[in-house]
């Protein structure tokens, strides 16, 4: 799973292990609950208000910046930037959207693959998406018995080295470092450093 899909992933692995044989993960690595910090403080904390999940708390705010640079664009630019590091989200052009500098389309996405997002998205709107960012400190509220349990399943997690995930600061360290093994067990062998892969 990836993005918001693999943190609910992670979730069920950690509420309901009798129902999870195994996890894969792309991108996002489990992360324990800070008892002692909200999730959306500590981002705005690490990262400044322009961080994506901070950019998102205030309903209609980042769908209105959508409406304006135009879905497709911004679902072009969301699937083929590849800027490492913790994604940002400035108040003036937040998508980095410069009609000047068009975006070339990668092998992997074509034309008709972004219309049809692009019209999916148009029809539906990225609410229904964007209202899981606005639940994280509720979603911490909730979470409070599991604080300091491990993920019990077998786990794969895989990641690409420009991910913006892992190039924010403090996820490639707790990653290759040991937090991630002292978080969840990991079954089999685990690679080291080098790689990006654990199972």
């Amino acid at each position: 799973m990836t993005g918001v899909r693999a943190v609910v992933g992670w979730y069920l692995c950690l509420f309901r292990p009798d129902r999870v044989k195994a996890y894969v993960c792309l991108c996002v690595p489990y992360r324990p609950r800070n008892p002692k910090m909200k999730p959306v403080e500590t981002m705005k904390l690490a990262f400044g208000e322009d961080y994506y999940v901070c950019r998102f708390q205030e309903p209609g705010v980042i769908e209105a910046d959508i409406a304006r640079a135009g879905t497709a664009e911004v679902l072009m630019k969301t699937l083929t930037d590849r800027n490492p590091g913790p994604p940002c989200l400035p108040q003036e052009n937040p998508f980095g959207i410069y009609p000047e500098n068009p975006v070339t389309l990668p092998s992997w996405l074509t034309e008709a693959d972004l219309a049809f997002y692009a019209t999916k998205y148009s029809q539906k709107g990225f609410t229904g998406g964007l209202n899981y960012y606005r639940a994280l400190d509720l979603n911490w509220e909730l979470t409070a018995p599991w604080t300091g349990t491990l993920v019990e399943v077998p786990v794969k997690f895989v990641v690409g080295d420009l991910d913006m995930v892992y190039t924010t600061p403090g996820a490639k360290e707790f990653v290759n470092n040991g937090g991630f093994k002292h978080h969840a067990i990991v079954g089999g062998s685990c690679c080291d450093g080098r790689s990006r892969s654990f199972h």
